[in-house]
C-alpha cells in the first residue's frame, strides 16, 4: 500500500479563513489517514518536506461540459469519436489545473467517467447528468428556426448535450432513462439561454406541472435536479417545485435569493463563460443572436453573487467553457469572483460548497481523516493572492487525486 506524508504543510481550506502553519497530512492508498498539528510517525511513507507551501483540497467545477469540442453547441455534426477523443483531452488540461472532480452539465456519460475510473484518461473524478433535458424551442433545443418541427424517434436537439422532451409523461420516461444510465443529477433547461438560437433569455420552459414531475422522478432515484435558469421568474419555479441547484443565475433579485436561501437551493455562477464568448465568439464565428445574448446577462452576474451572498445563499463554483480556446479560461473564474467575494469565498465554493452540491460531504472538498486523497500543493498562498490559482497549473507542485499524483515538482 502507497503511503505519503506531507510534513511542515501551510493549510488552506474552508475550516479555517487563515492558512493553519505547521501541519502534517498522511495518505494511505486513496483515503487520508491522518491530520495533525504535531509529527506524524509513519515509517514506509514517502515524505515531502513542503516547508511552508501550500497544502489545500483538489479543486471542484460543479458546471462544464467536457464533450463541448467546439464553441457553437449545435454540434451533431461531430462524430461522437471525435468528441470523446477531444473530452479526454479537456479532461486531462482540468486536472492539470489542480480540479480533480467536475460535475457535467450534459452531454458526458458512463463511458466517460469509467475511462477516467480505469486510468483510460487522466482526469477529474466525473459526475454526469446524461443529457440535459430541453422542452421544443427552449435552451437545450440547438435547431435553426427554419428546420422543420417533427423530431426523429431520437429526440435530437441539434447538439450532442441536450434532448428534447414535452409533456409529463415524455419528461418521466426522458428522466428514468438518464437514471437508468447511470446519472448521478438531472439537468433541466428551464429559462432562455446564450447558446441557443431561437429563445430569448427570458423565455420561461417547462410548466410547473412538467417541473414538479422532473422533480419527483429524480427525488424517487435519490439523486437531484440542476437547472439552467437566469431570471428570477424561471428561478422561483424551479425553487418551488424542488430543483437543488440553480446554474447561472445571473437576473435573480433579492427576493429570489431569500427563497434559495430558505429552501436550501444552490446556486452555482458561471461568469467565465460570458468573458470567453465576448473575447473569442467574434473569432469563432459563434452565432450573432447568441453574441448579442452575452451582454444581455454578462454585468449582471457578479451582482447575482453578491445579492445571493447578502441572502445566505450557499453559492458554487462553475465554468460552464465551451471548445478548445474556451476551455483554457477554466481557473479566470477566480480573478472575476474576486471582485465581490474575499479569495476565501472562491476557495470554500470551489471546494467544501461544492462538495455539499455533489452529495461528497467528508468525501470531497476537505483535509480531513477519511476523505478521498485529493490535494493540491501550491507555491505560495491562495488566500492572499488567489490569482495563484487562476493559469493553467504554474503555479502547482503538486497534484495528487485519490492518492495518485499526476505532477510533482518537489521530488
Amino acid at each position: 500500500m502507497t503511503s505519503y506524508l506531507f510534513e511542515n504543510c501551510s493549510l488552506v481550506d474552508a475550516n479555517s479563513r487563515d492558512a493553519r502553519q505547521g501541519f502534517s497530512v498522511l495518505v494511505e492508498a486513496n483515503l487520508i489517514k491522518e491530520v495533525s498539528a504535531n509529527k506524524i510517525h509513519a515509517p514506509g511513507a514517502k515524505v515531502y518536506d513542503l516547508n511552508g507551501k501550500t497544502l489545500m483540497p483538489g479543486l471542484i467545477d460543479a458546471h462544464v461540459h467536457v464533450t463541448a469540442a467546439i464553441i457553437d453547441l449545435a454540434n451533431e455534426k461531430i462524430p461522437e469519436s471525435e468528441i470523446s477523443v477531444q473530452a479526454a483531452r479537456f479532461m486531462e488540461d482540468m486536472l492539470m489545473r489542480g480540479f480533480t472532480s467536475v460535475r457535467d452539465a450534459g452531454g458526458a456519460d458512463m463511458g466517460l467517467a469509467n475511462a477516467v475510473k480505469k486510468g483510460l484518461i487522466k482526469g477529474p473524478r466525473l459526475f454526469y447528468c446524461g443529457k440535459a433535458i430541453s422542452q421544443t424551442g427552449g435552451h437545450g433545443d440547438f435547431r435553426q428556426a427554419n428546420v422543420g418541427g417533427s423530431l426523429c424517434s431520437c429526440a435530437c436537439s441539434g447538439s450532442s448535450i441536450s434532448l428534447i422532451a414535452d409533456g409529463i409523461d415524455e419528461v418521466r420516461k426522458a428522466v428514468r432513462n438518464e437514471i437508468r444510465k447511470g446519472a448521478s443529477h438531472i439537468k433541466i433547461m428551464s429559462s432562455g439561454g446564450v447558446a441557443s438560437p431561437t429563445d430569448r433569455v427570458t423565455n420561461l420552459q417547462y410548466s410547473v406541472e412538467e417541473l414538479k414531475a422532473i422533480v419527483e422522478e429524480a427525488h424517487n432515484a435519490g439523486i437531484y435536479v440542476m437547472a439552467h435558469a437566469y431570471t428570477h421568474e424561471s428561478i422561483v419555479r424551479c425553487v418551488e417545485a424542488g430543483v437543488r441547484s440553480i446554474e447561472h443565475g445571473n437576473l435573480l433579485n433579492e427576493k429570489t435569493a431569500e427563497l434559495m436561501a430558505q429552501k436550501g437551493a444552490y446556486l452555482v455562477p458561471t461568469l467565465v463563460v460570458y468573458e470567453s464568448l465576448a473575447d473569442l465568439g467574434p473569432k469563432l464565428h459563434y452565432p450573432p443572436e447568441s453574441l448579442a445574448k452575452v451582454k444581455d446577462v454578462k454585468t449582471a452576474g457578479l451582482q447575482a453573487i453578491k445579492t445571493a451572498r447578502d441572502k445566505g445563499v450557499k453559492i458554487g463554483f462553475g465554468t460552464d467553457l465551451l471548445g478548445v480556446e474556451g476551455q483554457t479560461w477554466q481557473a479566470k473564474e477566480f480573478v472575476i469572483r474576486s471582485e465581490v467575494e474575499s479569495p476565501y469565498e472562491i476557495i470554500s465554493s470551489a471546494t467544501i460548497i461544492n462538495a455539499e452540491i455533489l452529495n461528497q460531504v467528508g468525501k470531497l472538498g476537505v483535509i480531513a481523516v477519511g476523505a478521498f486523497a485529493d490535494l493540491l500543493v501550491i507555491e505560495g498562498n491562495p488566500l492572499k493572492d488567489i490569482s495563484l490559482l487562476a493559469g493553467q497549473g504554474e503555479a502547482l507542485a503538486l497534484i495528487m487525486k485519490e492518492g495518485v499524483i499526476y505532477k510533482d515538482r518537489l521530488s
